[in-house]
């Protein structure tokens, strides 16, 4: 498969690959295309398949989890050299956040098929991508804890707005 000098030097220079060995680093760029999504743009939605995942390199990215009736719930905000998207690793696949651009940003988006044939092939690289996705799915799990610690020890700040004509609380009508 050819691939784009550009794109192996981008994969190398990113934290996440830096210190693998130059095969891998070409099989990963190999699955590689840069990517820009403007303000508000979504680069991934809860429930979705998470068909690729995404090494910022420039810009913010907010990760927000969908609560009916309010507005999404942000978890957290990732910049640049972190990673968005870890289920494209975990079957059944599917995103378990939105993840939503904040202003422009800029990406190295993977595609998640493409990687796992390759990591189905070559033991070692599947290996090399549990190692080091399980500290992002670590942190990604802390900071929704930390989110539902702070909704419920403030409760009030997170009611559904009562729909018009309904009234809220407890009491005799």
């Amino acid at each position: 498969m050819t691939v784009d000098r550009l794109m192996i030097e981008a994969v190398a220079a990113h934290p996440l690959f830096r210190d693998l060995p130059a095969a891998e680093q070409r099989a990963i760029a190999e699955c590689t295309g840069e990517t820009v999504f403007e303000d508000g743009a979504m680069l991934m939605r809860q429930g979705d398949q998470a068909e690729h995942f995404y090494l910022i390199l420039y810009g913010m990215v907010a990760l927000e989890l969908h609560v009916p009736g309010r507005a999404p719930l942000v978890v957290e905000t990732l910049g640049k050299d972190e990673v968005v998207g870890w289920s494209w690793l975990v079957p059944p696949y599917d995103a378990q956040f939105d993840a939503r651009a904040v202003g422009m940003v800029r990406v190295l988006a993977i595609d998640a098929a493409c990687l796992r044939e390759k990591m189905a092939r070559d033991h070692t690289l599947g290996f090399v991508f549990y190692q080091r996705f399980l500290p992002v799915i670590a942190d990604r799990l802390h900071a929704a804890r930390v989110q539902l610690m702070d909704i419920y020890s403030h409760p009030a700040d997170y009611a559904e707005a009562p729909s018009a004509g309904k009234k809220r609380g407890k009491g005799k009508r």
